[in-house]
């Protein structure tokens, strides 16, 4: 697709997170400073409704609770109804085994368009042997490129595993995204906040798989950006909204750094 961010900025997608209460804050802004509309609706008694008006959902299990669980699946039943991207952050899966249940409940009770997390929580969701350290990555015992082509396959689903290099796949091809920069990881939730990026692109590029390609790439480009003027993460974090509010298609363009197998 040409000129994603424009066509984000112009179109101005209303995107449904129902989030980690830890990064929902900055979901938020950061969802905004792509162009996209944030909301955030999680009471079950109103989650469906919000999400017949939006683009795209995104779901986050980082703090996850049973009624949250369960507002994530009313959410998503709307959501396939209505043929709008579902995004799945697996935060944390392989910590504990009521995580784990909960993330294979909604897999199994809705369909994900996108499902994303670090290396060790897609390998414990495709049944590798994986652990997460809270809801650090671990090592994997797998090629984690095949990992994420096979589990795309059996899901009918995009999968996108972040870490130093992204690995996106939709079960044929494969993305490996070089963008980004170290600093990234020196602020709590960026990956969260890539979901949100991810679910603002989908709403506007039905090849959801380029679509988190690009999202990516946009976010990494600005986190490249953002670490020549920081000092520290605080510097940092200030700078990433900064230049993601700044970022341009050209500007991207010239930087996009990724491969395709």
């Amino acid at each position: 697709m040409k000129n994603p961010l424009k066509t984000i900025r112009e179109t101005k997608p209303l995107i449904h997170h129902i989030t980690n209460w830890v990064t929902i804050y900055d979901c938020a802004n950061m969802t905004r400073a792509f162009g996209a509309l944030p909301v955030m609706a999680h009471a079950p008694e109103e989650c469906a409704d919000m999400t017949e008006i939006s683009s795209a959902l995104v779901l986050n299990i980082g703090t996850l609770t049973s009624e949250i669980i369960d507002a994530m699946i009313l959410s998503a039943s709307t959501a396939n109804k209505k043929k709008i991207p579902v995004v799945l952050d697996a935060v944390g899966v392989g910590a504990t085994k009521f995580r784990d249940e909960m993330a294979a409940k909604i897999l199994d009770s809705v369909h994900i368009d996108i499902i994303k997390g670090n290396y060790s929580e897609i390998a414990k969701l495709a049944g590798e042997n994986a652990e997460t350290k809270g809801v650090e990555a671990t090592s994997i015992n797998a090629d984690p490129e095949q990992v994420a082509k096979e589990f795309a396959k059996l899901r009918s689903s995009i999968v996108v595993m972040t870490g130093k290099k992204d690995i996106i796949s939709d079960g044929k091809k494969i993305f490996i995204v070089k963008n980004g920069h170290e600093q990234m990881g020196s602020i709590v939730g960026t990956g969260c906040m890539a979901a949100s990026v991810i679910g603002s692109f989908a709403s506007v590029n039905l090849d959801y798989c380029v679509a988190s390609r690009d999202a990516l790439c946009y976010f990494g480009v600005a986190g490249e950006l953002a670490a020549e003027k920081a000092n520290g993460p605080g510097s940092f974090k200030v700078n990433l909204y900064d230049e993601v509010f700044n970022l341009s298609d050209e500007k991207v363009e010239k930087m996009m750094n990724f491969e395709e197998r």
